[in-house]
């Protein structure tokens, strides 16, 4: 039984210029090898179709960007963690959220980095989504939207190795 109830429907999200805000995350760890520290990150089934998403969703009106982003590691990938630097505003044409607000179906998504500290062993969305940790090589191979893969290469792979390649611990 999951304590953790996901939000849903559409009455408190944000709206900017014709597009639905959304705000995701990519989830990531490291593991260490023989190699060195290995850096996956956390990748879930879509619950549409085949391929693999990062977590993400609808930005509501009572919360903030960055809480949104929380929120949907948790409703979505069972994760907590330490949110950490902003990837960047990613635009994309959803198949299946068109609504009077964004007739197109337009989206804007606030991405940020994510460090997990937490595996929940039950969360809101377990039932239709299953968790995938992935090196970031595998994951380009393996996500279903080319927005998520720039969001992951051009967003997180960037990020990364400004602020977090040069092997310093992450504060807690």
């Amino acid at each position: 039984m999951c304590d953790l109830v996901a939000r849903t429907g559409r009455l408190q999200q944000r709206y900017a210029d014709g597009s639905r805000l959304v705000a995701g995350c990519v989830p990531f760890r490291y593991l260490n090898s023989e190699s060195g520290k290995v850096v996956q990150v956390l990748m879930i089934s879509s619950s549409s179709g085949p391929g693999l998403l990062f977590p993400k969703g609808g930005w509501e009106n009572d919360e903030t960007v960055r809480e949104a982003a929380v929120r949907e590691a948790v409703e979505e990938a069972g994760v907590r963690g330490i949110l950490m630097g902003f990837l960047g505003d990613y635009e994309f044409k959803s198949k299946t959220h068109q609504d009077e607000f964004s007739p197109e179906g337009l989206c804007k998504a606030a991405m940020y980095a994510l460090y997990v500290k937490e595996e929940l062993e039950t969360w809101p969305e377990k039932k239709t989504r299953t968790r995938t940790w992935l090196t970031t090589e595998e994951a380009v191979e393996n996500c279903r939207h080319a927005w998520m893969k720039d969001a992951l290469v051009e967003g997180f792979c960037k990020w990364h190795k400004e602020n977090m390649g040069k092997g310093e611990e992450i504060e807690v």
